[in-house]
């Protein structure tokens, strides 16, 4: 059998036919083909076929063939089609080669060699950013980023899930710092603004190689998990400036129920009332200094005082001492991270 095949794109522009004389035309009859809602359209003794990629029209062959099997090979050439646009969408496409380093699905002997075939600056300043919103219906968390980040070059965004997104954004220098701030603030207020949806970023550590992202990749997750623990209410935690937090959730639960025991051994934590938290939070909020803090808890100097006398009695702790005051802010700490490891054993029953 033989016949005349072809490829045009949207626009009816011909890309390659077995006939060379009509490559580079446009094909007359590409409005006919595009305002048919069908797969197929035959006109004029042509056949056109639409080859659809991740929904989107992307090309068009055809055939001028006749016989049985037209459509067949058509289709087959359809196919063929799609499959090598994936292909090289798959091999050529930065953001997929960044995700494959982020979820562990490159060899680390390989990542130089295919950075270099992307012409991808390899050791350049970058930073991650790991995004978690809420679960929305009909909402594209991934769709509002990457509105804010024309530059693809150079900033990357990819979406893991409906409520996960990757942001790998590229910095000056190691110093740039406030350029992290601004660009995670503007990520929380654009989708708080166009999608009305809440958001947390973890943020993982600067890095001036493309080795290292996967490292900075897992510093953000880090990140969101300890600052769920400790921070819960904060919307932007930095890898960084998690402080004696990352340090309390690498140590084993029994060392920190053993720890509990030690400093309570007076009373319980749990002997302590909601009033008397929010005291002690207020008081450590403003650097132990019982005038602003009864300022600010709208009460008299000397009940602030009878409230710390009342939780030395309590703990034994005096929090107007600096080194007690210190056992107790860790502790605080600890009792948040039994109280998630409790939760976690919980749920997995």
């Amino acid at each position: 059998m033989s016949g005349n095949f072809g490829i045009m794109d949207e626009t009816g522009l011909i890309l390659g036919c077995t006939d060379e004389n009509l490559s580079g035309m446009v094909h007359p009859l590409i409005s006919e083909v595009i305002n048919n809602d069908s797969l197929f359209t035959e006109a004029d003794g042509w056949i056109f076929q639409k080859v659809y990629i991740k929904k989107r029209l992307e090309f068009v062959v055809y055939t001028v063939m006749e016989g049985e099997y037209s459509k067949k090979l058509l289709s087959m050439l359809a196919i063929n089609v799609a499959n090598i646009k994936n292909y090289y969408e798959e091999k050529f496409d930065r953001g997929n080669f960044f995700k494959n380093i982020i979820t562990d699905s490159i060899l680390p002997g390989d990542i130089q060699i295919k950075a270099k075939e992307l012409h991808i600056p390899f050791n350049t300043c970058r930073s991650v950013f790991l995004i978690k919103t809420e679960r929305v219906r009909d909402v594209q968390p991934h769709e509002v980023v990457l509105s804010l980040f024309p530059k693809r070059t150079k900033d990357y965004v990819i979406a893991l899930d409906d409520e996960t997104v990757v942001l790998i954004k590229e910095l000056k220098d190691k110093n740039d710092t406030k350029e992290m701030d601004r660009t995670a603030k503007a990520i929380i207020d654009t989708l708080n603004t166009e999608l009305m949806v809440k958001a947390q970023i973890g943020i993982g550590s600067i890095v001036d190689s493309v080795w290292d992202i996967g490292r900075a990749y897992k510093e953000a997750q880090t990140a969101l998990q300890i600052g769920s623990i400790f921070d819960s209410d904060k919307a932007i935690i930095n890898y960084d400036n998690l402080g004696i937090g990352r340090l309390i959730y690498q140590l084993p639960t029994t060392m920190c129920r053993l720890f509990m025991k030690e400093v309570f051994k007076k009373g319980p934590f749990e002997a302590l009332d909601q009033e008397t938290l929010l005291t002690i939070q207020k008081f450590f909020e403003n650097n132990l200094n019982v005038s602003e803090t009864s300022r600010q808890l709208y009460v008299h100097r000397n009940t602030l005082v009878y409230r710390l006398d009342k939780i030395q009695k309590i703990t034994g702790l005096d929090l107007r001492n600096f080194d007690d005051a210190i056992i107790f802010k860790v502790s605080l700490l600890v009792k948040k991270y039994l109280d998630r490891a409790e939760k976690q054993h919980a749920d997995f029953r």
